[in-house]
């Protein structure tokens, strides 16, 4: 009898315990935006136990060109709620929670506490140095993404010996860029998905995982480095 995971279970990466390992991992995932789209896909297509969705924001017309979780319908909605109910209609195997608030320092430690790994779907860097400096303080890998037009970039953080602070240590400095909104949309696409696979490999424990290095894409040119931090 054929199983929701055969496919996955054949590669001798993941295999069955690679697949019990999934089952019992909690996961959080800060933004559910056009980072966040494809790795709440994947990961709960995957078999993640418990997939925690964290984001403030209702769905906007703007967001629809990379936002692929949602649709015109569901414009004015929130986000977490209407990701929770496309993702359970993918695997209700997957234990889903919608937290519809921003993650802030009153609430940071206690709830990335309850997870094992935190994923970044974010698009701030405040939001940024608080998710590593709480996945420091309690010693938790951190998954950071980031995209911004044509390009990104993909590292676990806190896992080792870099932290967010240590791509970018200038806190003030980074506040003070200019934002720039400009992207298209396959560029979260491939970002998030190549963050949804270090989630995999973190918890499967296959492969070699961007621990303590900085993997990097520009799609106008296909070029991809990886940068030791």
């Amino acid at each position: 009898m054929e199983t929701r995971y055969d496919r996955q279970i054949l590669l001798p990466e993941i295999g069955e315990e690679g697949q019990r390992k999934l089952a019992k991992a909690k996961v959080l995932l800060v933004g559910v935006g056009g980072l966040g789209s494809p790795i709440a896909t994947y990961l709960t297509a995957a078999g993640i136990g418990s997939l925690a969705l964290m984001d403030p924001d209702n769905v906007s017309i703007t967001n629809l060109h990379r936002q692929v979780l949602y649709d015109a319908s569901q414009v004015r909605r929130s986000k977490v709620n209407c990701a929770s109910k496309r993702l359970k209609g993918l695997n209700s195997d997957v234990q889903l929670t919608a937290y519809p608030f921003r993650l802030s320092v009153p609430n940071a430690k206690l709830l990335i506490s309850e997870y094992d790994i935190v994923v970044d779907g974010t698009d701030n860097f405040d939001t940024r140095y608080l998710i590593s400096d709480t996945c420091v303080a309690l010693g938790k890998p951190y998954v950071y993404g980031s995209i911004q037009g044509f390009e990104g970039q993909v590292a676990i953080l806190c896992a080792g010996n870099a932290t967010y602070r240590t791509l970018y240590p200038n806190e003030d400095e980074m506040r003070a860029l200019p934002h720039d909104k400009g992207v298209v949309g396959v560029t979260p696409a491939v970002v998030g998905s190549v963050e949804a696979s270090q989630v995999l490999q973190l918890i499967c424990g296959y492969g070699e995982p961007l621990i303590d290095r900085l993997w990097t894409i520009d799609l106008r040119t296909m070029k991809s480095f990886i940068i030791s931090l």
